[in-house]
């Protein structure tokens, strides 16, 4: 899956960014009061793509 795709589908969700590190940008979920950190690749594994979410307890894109 593309980054773009993914970042696109958490803020729809209505996750926010937190913060960006250096190999990492951190996602946050305001009204579940989650954390994830999604990694700067243009490709995300599916699988890791899907683990985001469901850290986030968000639908699957």
């Amino acid at each position: 899956m593309k980054r773009k795709v993914l970042l696109k589908h958490l803020k729809k969700c209505g996750c926010l960014l937190l913060r960006e590190g250096a190999n990492h940008s951190v996602f946050f979920n305001e009204t579940k009061k989650k954390l994830s950190t999604v990694p700067r690749h243009k490709e995300i594994n599916d699988i890791l793509a899907r683990k985001i979410c469901k850290d986030l307890e968000i639908d699957l894109p």
